[in-house]
């Protein structure tokens, strides 16, 4: 095909120079702050910023590799320039932080004049004739040409990681689907036999080296299985996320004897994790953890509170952060345990001494449960202290943060897919006025933009997924990486329930269950606030 990109990457260009001007603005709003919440409106809109101009530079990237294989279809350009259009008004007007907030560029310190001169030449163009009335209809004909398509548009993948992209489909299609609503419905688990497939297909070991019987595969593989699984139903899809914590803990920082202990009984799924970290009135703030060990002889005795732990009841193990050193204050004191524990049942979730607990109700994110935990003298094994070295807790949780946040990206380009899977079949069938409401620009145009950031959500989570597979630090890309794609689950989500209309709000149709298990991804693995307050600190590291 050929294509040139020039228009794009001139407008990529403006937005990087303003993005730059910005950093100084913020700056300087931050050294004039009274207090250091004084500028956050700022310090926040600048991450969304800087995510929204990646988020750019990676479908740009995207097209340029799908044009150099030959790959660069018609549905891929619409997409492309549908997501520079919307996005390059966006810098101009005004990004949405949530629903009711907007970061403007002189609110980050960007002077007018350059904010004038940002929405002119290649920028104005593609905003205004880049996606108009014409192409979103085109790009809505093309998604419904290919409405049974695996995804609308090419996803740049290789043969290899696009065959598990196949086969989870294909799982997700005929053992998942078929049952998520109802799991949902009665707040049941998700059934045994359908974990021991995914521990067949290797789906708990993917990234756990082959030496400790894992997979050996990268993070970009990881997301492929996680977009997949979680488009099927988000509980299967982050069934396999504490084994992808737990993993990570132990091969990045445990002994020769822990690895060899446990990472293949994680990989063959023998062994279900469960993370162990916040408290009732933490959240966030990990460093005020309270929940103590004790260390008598080879023993420690833990006793303390724990809430929002997903799938404990049938978990194996728990990666359990506590206190073991009470005179040392926040993040120091901190250790991680791998601490074993019987499983349960509804009737006694927890028959191990000293642990007990209640089940936390929730609206989505279900087919795992959440429970609260309380600990009195529960018993671990001092061998269980992970690295055998206490005080380090806190330092191992955080280097796996890189992983577990692009592992929930990935969940939520999965969960966009299915708001828009599901949206495109409704609007197909539903018939009113003589005719399909898809046939409405309202309906297709919604569509088509969804259609638009999934895959600008899938782009951005795949490039963060390489840059770890590359060895390379990549914490700045995966918290983009989630912040993004949480954003667009979120309104995708939303969408296809107004596409619904009233039975969108009926619980027996399916995107009733999609808008709440949507909702949960801008919360947990770092509330957007906490995400774009550690992506802007980041950003402004160092020199100028």
């Amino acid at each position: 095909m050929n294509a040139t990109f020039d228009k794009h990457a001139a407008a990529l260009g403006a937005a990087e120079r303003v993005l730059a001007l910005a950093k100084s603005g913020v700056r300087a709003k931050q050294a004039a702050a009274a207090t250091p919440d004084a500028g956050q409106h700022a310090l926040h809109g600048f991450a969304w910023l800087a995510t929204t101009v990646e988020a750019l530079r990676q479908m740009l990237n995207w097209a340029r590799r799908l044009d150099a294989e030959g790959r660069c279809g018609e549905i891929d350009r619409l997409l492309l320039d549908g997501g520079f259009s919307e996005y390059l008004a966006q810098i101009a007007g005004g990004i949405p932080m949530s629903q009711g907030e907007m970061v403007r560029l002189h609110q980050m310190g960007v002077p007018t004049a350059e904010a004038q001169r940002f929405n002119s030449g290649a920028v104005s163009e593609l905003i205004e004739t880049g996606f108009d009335d014409t192409q979103k209809a085109r790009l809505a004909e093309l998604i419904a040409e290919h409405a049974t398509a695996t995804t609308f548009g090419e996803t740049g993948l290789d043969e290899t990681h696009s065959a598990m992209r196949e086969e989870m489909r294909k799982f997700a299609v005929e053992q998942v689907l078929p049952h998520a609503h109802d799991w949902h419905l009665e707040n049941t688990y998700i059934p045994l036999d359908v974990i021991a497939q995914m521990s067949a297909m290797g789906v708990f070991g993917l990234t756990i080296p082959e030496a400790y019987g894992g997979m050996g595969l990268g993070k970009e593989a990881m997301c492929v299985v996680s977009e997949e699984l979680s488009r099927g139903y988000i509980g299967v899809g982050s069934l396999g996320t504490r084994s992808e914590i737990a993993g990570e803990l132990i091969l990045q920082n445990g002994t020769e004897a822990q690895k060899q202990k446990y990472l293949g009984k994680i990989a063959s799924g023998e062994i279900l994790p469960t993370a162990v970290f916040t408290e009732p009135n933490t959240g966030s703030d990990l460093a005020s953890l309270k929940t103590r060990a004790e260390k008598n002889g080879d023993t420690y005795r833990v006793t303390g509170q724990k809430t929002w732990i997903t799938h404990p009841v049938r978990a194996d193990m728990m990666t359990l952060l506590v206190r073991t050193n009470p005179n040392e204050k926040g993040y120091k004191g901190l250790s991680m345990f791998l601490a074993e524990k019987p499983r349960g049942t509804d009737e006694n979730p927890f028959p191990a001494k000293g642990m007990s607990g209640g089940e936390i109700e929730v609206l989505g994110y279900r087919g795992m449960k959440e429970f609260d935990i309380s600990f009195d003298g529960f018993e671990v094994q001092a061998s269980q202290l992970l690295g055998e070295a206490e005080g380090q807790g806190f330092k191992q949780l955080m280097a796996t943060f890189e992983s577990a946040r692009i592992q929930t990206a990935a969940r939520a380009v999965g969960v966009a897919q299915s708001a828009l899977d599901l949206a495109l079949k409704y609007a197909l069938d539903r018939q009113q006025f003589g005719k399909a409401i898809y046939a409405f620009p309202r309906v297709a145009n919604k569509i088509a933009m969804m259609a638009v950031e999934t895959m600008i959500a899938r782009q951005i989570t795949y490039f963060a997924a390489r840059e770890k597979d590359q060895g390379r630090r990549c914490d700045l890309e995966a918290g983009m990486a989630k912040l993004l794609a949480a954003r667009i689950a979120w309104a995708n989500s939303d969408n296809a329930v107004q596409i619904h209309g009233g039975n969108g709000f009926a619980l027996e149709y399916p995107i009733s269950r999609v808008l709440c298990d949507a909702r949960i991804l801008n919360i947990f693995e770092g509330a957007a606030e906490i995400q774009a307050q550690v992506i802007a600190r980041r950003l402004l590291e160092g020199a100028n």
